[in-house]
């Protein structure tokens, strides 16, 4: 059989289901890779041993089917609570934390028969698309090892783009699904406010900017991944209701007949011009599929959004995380990122928050107004191409200076101020050979429409099955050469 780290995760489930494979050939196969991969990459940190691995991979062969993911080795993002695995969220302070119970996302993806291999490297508390931390080191770019993964999923995506593990998860606050995901050739999707409950830990009412998702190499993959993690939870007070299959909703049609580019907002954001020209030219896919794409300006001041954006993001950072700031001993061991944002969000008066909401629902009012004439609006997932895995964050992107250490990724915050779905989709490479990607935004609750879409523009260029990355290639010879 095929070596079963090549196969799509659909199909690798069905091959479980039907007994073409079993659980442990599955184990093994993906800990081989990872042993002969991770290495150079630094996806993949807090792995579990080998035996303990195998052993449960042995006894999901002799258990009943749990679900779609029985068997799968998964690595979870190391911002997610996962029981006996280390979960460092990247930071000094919780480096020895072992947590005794799951978040949900991770309660989810255990029901449906994952086993949880280790944890997926990720920035300092998930701040910046940049995947380094003083306890687990950088995760670099697959497609150049001198370049960053971007973040804050950044192990995710190198994992997925290298074949460490079938599926993976994410989080996004500013980009952390689509940006990385842009960066290694793979996809990300940022699903509607609520699509995804949250854990019943602290507010649940004022901060609606983070959302957990799914990353894949493919479309269907990533629909099948949302089956299992998205879904109403009676503690929180936004979820949506459940939705029919993702996956079987696939097989319907896409119904977009008009998608809207916006590219630099009129020069507002700061983009490198290659990026710009890559994601223009997927464009093409679309307009070749009978898809009208038009240039669009959004009839609102980003300026304003932006503004309003530092407001909510800082006033949520320093809401969750003021206890690691007011305790010097624990401020000294935070990034200076961080100690940023909690010094802001206290400064910042509640009037200020009320003000920014009301911008971020006067955009949200507009973007609506918008979907009445596009099925979809299209953003770049980046302003600028995967940047030296060295560098802390770019200063500059096209020449403009950077006035905080986010900056460069403010194009993800229209969909995220707003709370609507998003999905990164690969657009090719760059002259010197490094991905990008460009952003898929519909209206709010409509994402199976933007996975459908996101599926078409899939079946023509499977930029991740038909340009995977030199390591991965390399891997995948010598895998040939030894059964061959």
């Amino acid at each position: 059989m095929t070596d079963p780290t090549y196969l799509p995760a659909e199909i690798l489930s069905q091959a479980i289901a039907a007994r073409k494979v079993s659980c442990a050939e599955v184990m093994a196969a993906f800990l081989d890779r990872i042993e002969r991969l991770n290495p150079a990459i630094n996806a993949i940190v807090s792995l579990r041993p080998r035996d303990e691995l195998m052993a449960e991979a042995q006894a999901a062969d002799a258990a009943p089917r749990r679900g779609p993911l029985h068997g799968f080795p998964f690595a979870i993002k190391d911002l997610v609570e996962t029981a006996g695995i280390r979960t460092t969220h990247g930071s000094p302070l919780f480096a020895d934390h072992v947590p005794t119970s799951d978040d949900l996302l991770a309660a989810r993806i255990r029901a449906a028969g994952a086993i949880l291999i280790g944890k997926t490297n990720t920035p300092e508390f998930g701040l910046g698309s940049h995947s380094y931390n003083p306890v687990h080191g950088v995760t670099r770019n697959p497609y150049d090892l001198s370049k960053t993964a971007g973040g804050s999923s950044g192990g995710a995506a190198a994992a997925l783009a290298t074949k460490l593990v079938p599926l993976a998860d994410g989080s996004d606050t500013m980009g952390s699904l689509r940006n990385p995901a842009a960066f290694c050739n793979v996809y990300g999707f940022r699903p509607s406010y609520g699509r995804i409950a949250r854990d019943a830990v602290g507010d649940l009412f004022l901060n609606q900017i983070s959302m957990d998702g799914p990353m894949a190499r493919s479309i269907r993959d990533l629909a099948m991944l949302m089956d299992v993690i998205a879904g109403p939870a009676e503690h929180d007070p936004h979820g949506l209701p459940s939705h029919p299959s993702f996956l079987a909703l696939l097989d319907e049609p896409s119904g977009a007949r008009r998608i809207g580019w916006i590219g630099d907002w009129a020069g507002h954001f700061a983009i490198e011009k290659e990026v710009l020209e890559l994601c223009e030219g997927a464009l093409g896919v679309f307009e070749d599929a009978g898809i009208v794409v038009e240039h669009v300006t959004p009839p609102f001041d980003p300026q304003r959004m932006w503004h309003a954006w530092l407001t909510l993001r800082s006033f949520a950072n320093a809401a969750s995380k003021r206890h690691l700031y007011e305790d010097p001993s624990s401020r000294a061991l935070l990034k200076p990122e961080l100690v940023y944002e909690i010094e802001s969000g206290l400064a910042v008066s509640a009037m200020e928050v009320h003000e920014a909401s009301v911008v971020r629902s006067e955009w949200f009012s507009a973007a609506a107004k918008l979907f009445e004439d596009y099925d979809a609006l299209v953003l770049p997932s980046a302003q600028l191409l995967p940047f030296d895995a060295e560098l802390r964050w770019p200063e500059s992107v096209a020449g403009r200076r950077m006035t905080t250490y986010h900056q460069w990724m403010e194009v993800v915050v229209p969909a995220s101020i707003a709370g609507l779905p998003a999905l990164n989709v690969p657009v090719g490479f760059s002259k010197a050979g490094l991905p990008m990607g460009m952003q898929l935004i519909g209206p709010r609750s409509a994402d199976a429409a933007v996975l459908q879409l996101g599926d078409v523009y899939h079946q023509v260029t499977d930029w991740p099955g038909r340009h995977p990355p030199r390591l991965e290639a390399e891997a995948h010879a010598q895998t040939h050469s030894v059964h061959g």
